[in-house]
């Protein structure tokens, strides 16, 4: 194996916070590797006019915030790519690999920042660019303004205190990572405002039978790793990607089973279906997809086929 090994990530002080924190470990188990960090700038960093991430993924060629890393990584630019594995396809590109998810997995769940969802006056206006999160908020409060924003979360933050929004949605772990959890706030129950399936967790990506997946093929947690393949196998059995309304939500509970809650929601918040499973820890994929065909069996196919078209 060489002693050197190129991470790529996204230039955010977020990726550049996530890269450290996967590393810190990795440093004291490999004291003779040398890790450079490498940063690859993404269609959804270089483009912030284009109101939402769809469309920019439409002329990423295929993802807002992926396809030049993982395009670096075929390329034998960089040897490694920690994403933020909420933002990674379900399929990642021929010749590389999925490691096992590190661990611990930070909190899955959203955070309405600036605000409290009862608190909130009728018509308030909250800022989120997440079609998920539209719909979940709009199916908990109809009377709410959604106003698109993207940018990086101090920037997102602040549309709260210095723009015209009275608060936002945000991921907590992005919020903890960053230790910017603002003063008002309020955390949403994962069970009722589901999230985006691997939220929370890295996605650390490989070449396969690369020098690099050799030497880090035995880290991750088995764990946190059962729980987001849970939900991206549901997310895959949907056809779904960061640009529709699914949520889902793994967990190992004390009976020692995995659990997996999820639901589908019209842009509008006007229809909802929600379902949940349990199963074998060592089966991910068998509970996503049994989850995701009970969703379907409800009408989620509908839901998806409204909102794909053109």
């Amino acid at each position: 194996m060489s002693d050197l090994v190129r991470i790529g990530s996204r230039a955010s002080k977020l990726a550049k916070t996530q890269v450290t924190e996967w590393l810190t470990p990795l440093t004291a188990q490999f004291p003779s590797v040398r890790f450079k960090r490498e940063i690859i700038l993404e269609g959804g960093d270089q483009d912030r006019v284009t109101p939402t991430l769809a469309e920019v993924a439409k002329t990423a060629g295929g993802s807002a915030f992926s396809t030049n890393q993982e395009a670096a990584l075929v390329t034998g630019r960089v040897d490694v790519i920690v994403h933020s594995l909420k933002d990674l396809p379900t399929t990642v590109t021929e010749g590389t690999t999925l490691l096992v998810t590190p661990g611990p997995r930070e909190d899955v769940r959203d955070v309405l920042c600036g605000a409290t969802l009862d608190g909130l006056p009728e018509g308030a206006r909250v800022g989120t660019g997440a079609p998920r999160r539209v719909a979940q908020l709009l199916a908990l409060r109809p009377d709410l303004e959604v106003v698109p924003i993207r940018g990086n979360v101090p920037g997102r933050l602040a549309r709260t205190t210095k723009g015209s929004l009275d608060a936002v949605v945000l991921a907590a772990a992005g919020l903890n990572r960053l230790g910017l959890m603002p003063e008002v706030h309020q955390v949403l129950d994962p069970l009722v405002f589901p999230p985006s399936p691997g939220q929370g967790a890295l996605g650390i990506q490989v070449r396969t039978d690369s020098p690099a997946a050799r030497l880090l093929g035995g880290t991750g947690d088995p764990q946190v790793d059962a729980c987001v393949r849970a939900e991206r196998a549901l997310l895959a059995e949907l056809h779904g990607g960061c640009s529709v309304p699914v949520g889902a939500w793994g967990r190992i509970e004390s009976d020692g089973l995995l659990h997996l809650s999820a639901a589908v929601t019209s842009l509008d918040g006007a229809t909802q279906v929600t379902g949940a499973g349990s199963g074998p820890v060592d089966d991910p994929e068998k509970l996503g997809a049994c989850v995701a065909a009970d969703l379907l069996a409800q009408g989620a196919a509908g839901i998806l086929a409204a909102i794909r078209k053109p």
